[in-house]
C-alpha cells in the first residue's frame, strides 16, 4: 500500500520546464537519467517506510504492554489498599472489643474490691466483738470465782458460827443462785464467742476467696 503514491511523486519531478529554456536538446538524456534513477530509489523508500511502520507497530505494542502493566499494577495496588483497609477495620474492631472487655473486667474488679473492703470491715467488726466478748467472759469468770470464794467463806463461817447457820444457809442459797446464774452467763458468753469465731472464720474464707479472684482478674487484665 505505501508504494502507490511514491511513483506519482517521482514522475511529476522530471516534467518541470526549467531545463528546456537553456538546452532543449538535453530532454532525452534527462528522461533517461530519471528513468534510471527511479527504480533504484523506490525500494529504499519502501524499505524505510516498512521499517518505520514496523518501529511504530513495535512501539505501539510496547506502549500498549506498558499501559497494560501499569493498569495491572494500579489494580494490584488498589486491591492491596482495599485489603489493608479491611485489615485496619478488623484491627479497629478488635481494639474496640478489647477495650470493652477491659472495661468490663475493670468494673468487675472494682465490684470485687468493694466487696472485699466490705468483708474486711465486717471481719474487723466481728474481731472487735470477739475482743469484747472475751473481756465479758473474763469478767464473768472473775465474778464466778469471787462468788465461789464467798460461798466457801460462808460455809466456813457457818461452821464457826453455829448460831448463824440459818443466815449462812440463806446467804449460801443466794450465793448458789448467783453462782448458777454466773455459770449460765459464762456458758452463754462462751457460746457467743464460739459463734463469733465461726463467723470470723467464714468471713476470712470469703475474704481469701475475693482476694484470689481479684488476683486472677488482675492477671487477665495484664494479659490483655
Amino acid at each position: 500500500m505505501p508504494d502507490a503514491p511514491i511513483p506519482n511523486a517521482k514522475t511529476k519531478a522530471p516534467e518541470t520546464k526549467a531545463p528546456e529554456a537553456k538546452a532543449p536538446e538535453n530532454n532525452a538524456s534527462a528522461d533517461t537519467d530519471a528513468a534510471d534513477f527511479k527504480p533504484k530509489k523506490l525500494p529504499v523508500l519502501a524499505i524505510s517506510l516498512g521499517v518505520l511502520c514496523a518501529i511504530l507497530l513495535i512501539a505501539a505494542v510496547v506502549f500498549r504492554s506498558i499501559v497494560g502493566d501499569r493498569d495491572q499494577a494500579l489494580e494490584q495496588s488498589k486491591n492491596r489498599l482495599d485489603q489493608a483497609q479491611a485489615a485496619v477495620a478488623v484491627l479497629q474492631t478488635q481494639v474496640a472489643q478489647g477495650k470493652v472487655a477491659a472495661a468490663r473486667l475493670q468494673r468487675r474488679m472494682d465490684e470485687d474490691q468493694a466487696e472485699t473492703v466490705k468483708s474486711q470491715a465486717e471481719l474487723d467488726k466481728v474481731k472487735a466483738g470477739d475482743v469484747d466478748l472475751q473481756t465479758d467472759l473474763e469478767k464473768a469468770r472473775a465474778i464466778a470465782t469471787d462468788f465461789q470464794t464467798q460461798m466457801e467463806n460462808a460455809k466456813v463461817a457457818s461452821i464457826k458460827h453455829q448460831g448463824e447457820v440459818d443466815v449462812a444457809q440463806a446467804q449460801t442459797a443466794v450465793m448458789q443462785t448467783q453462782l448458777t446464774k454466773a455459770v449460765a452467763d459464762t456458758e452463754q458468753l462462751q457460746a457467743q464467742l464460739a459463734q463469733a469465731k465461726a463467723d470470723a472464720a467464714e468471713l476470712q474464707a470469703k475474704l481469701d476467696k475475693d482476694e484470689a479472684l481479684i488476683a486472677k482478674l488482675q492477671k487477665q487484665t495484664a494479659k490483655k
